[in-house]
């Protein structure tokens, strides 16, 4: 999944030209329920060792939000999502927008650490760096769940048992904590609105498919993933039942037959093949072992695989399945915010 890099050299955000790179923060919302975490979020950014050169807030289609966030969050420029609504569709707007050499983009949910921007800039220093993301560390509201899988912390939004611990090539980011050179994105015209979240439904992967689509047919080009630019996700309760594991597990197969079909088998799946032939068995033989989560979290990787690979041949074939029976009902009665 990935190839090893060579330490980050010092000089965050200036480039072997001596031009000083600027950094624009895209942070999209869509809903009042997330009024406190976006305020920590926005807080986090303002306190950073580096202060990013702009902070955007994207409002999905929220009148309500964006009245109230332009009247109390100050240094923030507030701007309305001008493209479909949705997450890519925000995102988008955000980018058309920002001035920065550089875009980075932070959850509304999560909070970055204090050297956040600096770390993320310091990637940079090479050229061949099209984009930089960092961890994604879970904030458990109520406490982790003792079945529930490091290997499958992606269904929560947060990086996973398997990936790297140190600076490396990846082929794509956690959208919770990604930037990239606003050049390439523009030129690659964007995160495709077809794919991403709208307001509850859990589909995806509009993050990867950008990304596999941003080094296409390029060699030299390198994603970079640098663990020590972090952030806290957090994860209310409602995400911690196995209704919402396997219903998040499902829709990640079906979204990643949607990007399978514009990228083909090949760059879509070639990560997933080393986590299943690789990560899942070795979190499988952890939880056998004394120690070990046991019987219940052996039975959530079982699970897990299982709905996801459900999901993908699903979508590969045409049959979306139940996904509103497996998602709808206990999305609105246990997780209100939607999917991560």
């Amino acid at each position: 999944m990935t190839d090893r890099l060579d330490p980050v050299r010092p000089g965050a955000g200036t480039q072997l030209t001596g031009h000083r790179l600027t950094l624009s923060v895209v942070v999209c919302s869509y809903t009042m329920a997330r009024w406190p975490d976006l305020v920590a979020a926005v807080g986090s950014l303002q306190s950073q060792h580096t202060p990013a050169d702009e902070l955007l807030l994207v409002v999905d289609h929220c009148p309500e939000l964006a009245v109230r966030a332009a009247g109390v969050l100050a240094g923030v420029r507030v701007v309305a999502n001008r493209e479909q609504a949705g997450l890519s569709g925000a995102r988008n707007t955000g980018v058309a927008l920002a001035r920065g050499d550089v875009v980075a983009f932070l959850d509304d949910d999560a909070t970055a650490d204090p050297d956040w921007t600096e770390r993320l800039l310091a990637g940079y220093l090479d050229p061949r760096v099209l984009g930089v993301g960092g961890l994604v560390r879970p904030r458990w509201e109520t406490g982790r769940p003792a079945w529930f899988p490091p290997e499958f912390d992606w269904v929560v939004g947060c990086s996973y048992r398997g990936m790297p611990e140190q600076a490396a090539r990846v082929r794509n980011f956690i959208g919770a904590n990604m930037s990239f050179r606003r050049a390439e994105l523009v030129a690659a015209g964007g995160f495709r609105p077809d794919l991403g979240r709208i307001g509850n439904r859990p589909l995806g992967c509009e993050e990867t498919e950008l990304c596999i689509r941003l080094a296409a047919g390029r060699p030299e080009a390198e994603l970079r993933y640098e663990p020590a630019a972090g952030v806290s996700h957090r994860v209310p309760e409602g995400r911690t039942n196995w209704t919402y594991f396997r219903a998040r597990c499902y829709a990640e197969g079906l979204s990643k037959a949607v990007v399978a079909r514009h990228t083909g088998k090949g760059p879509a799946l070639a990560s997933e093949r080393r986590y299943l032939r690789s990560t899942v068995p070795r979190g499988m033989a952890r939880a056998v072992r004394p120690g070990g989560g046991g019987p219940r979290e052996l039975a959530a990787l079982a699970l897990g695989v299982a709905a996801t690979l459900t999901g993908y041949a699903n979508g590969r074939f045409g049959r979306a399945g139940p996904l509103g029976r497996l998602v709808g009902p206990a999305r609105r009665a246990e997780d209100p915010e939607g999917a991560p």
